[in-house]
């Protein structure tokens, strides 16, 4: 039974590492343009599946901005996470064992928490297992390719490849930014505040990974404070949540 289940989560998890792959090609161009090598890429991404907070994660370190900065940014970009760990605990066993907890979190990404909370009953842990046996080697991979490429490259090549990234941020922000217009004045109203910060005189003196860790908490607090949301169950959160993915 086990091994069915686990099969099942590789057949699921294929097709979401071959995205992955696509996408951490980008960020193992971006590792390169930090200085990381191939080995420093891989446990990288081999230890934070995030496509957004590992982007975060790199541009603190490309600008030397501190282990404090870099742990609030993990913090406030991934803090997603916290609402879909809630969510995917609800559909385990009651005597689900701490260590399968742990496996669960250690991989909860966006699009094997949409294959898991759709599964019926229970989530079996194999199943989760097959998921991410599936999709973390598409992660890790097409970052030391990205690593590797990047270094035989020429400048202008890297610097086209570079762009994928910002093709997923955009992919991401587009379709929720059709849906509300709250969201879309939040998008717009990020963009001219990044570029007002890189223009002011004290704010463009600070390190470019504190000035978007600034910016996230003062745009988001900001935005929850003047356009709060009705509360739902966590039954319609997993939902919203699903239909996003």
């Amino acid at each position: 039974m086990s091994k069915n289940h686990f099969l099942r989560g590789l057949r699921d998890g294929f097709p979401i590492g071959l995205g992955y792959f696509a996408v951490s090609f980008g960020l193992g161009i971006s590792c390169r343009a930090a200085n990381l090598t191939a080995f420093q890429g891989f446990w990288l991404s081999f230890l934070n599946n995030a496509s957004a907070g590992e982007y975060g994660g790199i541009t603190i370190i490309a600008s030397d901005s501190g282990f404090l900065i870099m742990a609030a940014m993990m913090l406030v970009v991934n803090a997603r996470y916290l609402l879909m760990s809630c969510a995917l605990s609800q559909h385990l066993a009651p005597d689900t064992p701490l260590l399968h907890r742990l496996i669960i979190g250690y991989d909860l990404t966006d699009e094997i928490f949409g294959i898991a909370i759709a599964q019926p009953g229970y989530l079996n842990i194999w199943y989760y297992v097959g998921a991410m046996c599936a999709a973390m080697p598409g992660w890790s991979i097409g970052t030391i390719i990205g690593v590797l490429l990047g270094n035989l490259m020429p400048v202008w090549a890297v610097s086209g490849f570079s762009v994928m990234l910002f093709g997923m941020f955009i992919a991401i922000i587009i379709p929720a930014g059709k849906r509300d217009r709250i969201v879309l004045g939040c998008i717009v109203v990020s963009f001219l505040c990044g570029w007002l910060a890189s223009i002011l005189p004290v704010l463009r003196e600070l390190p470019e990974g504190t000035r978007i860790l600034l910016l996230t908490i003062v745009i988001s607090a900001a935005a929850a404070a003047l356009f709060p949301q009705k509360g739902e169950t966590i039954e319609e959160a997993i939902e919203e949540e699903v239909r996003s993915i």
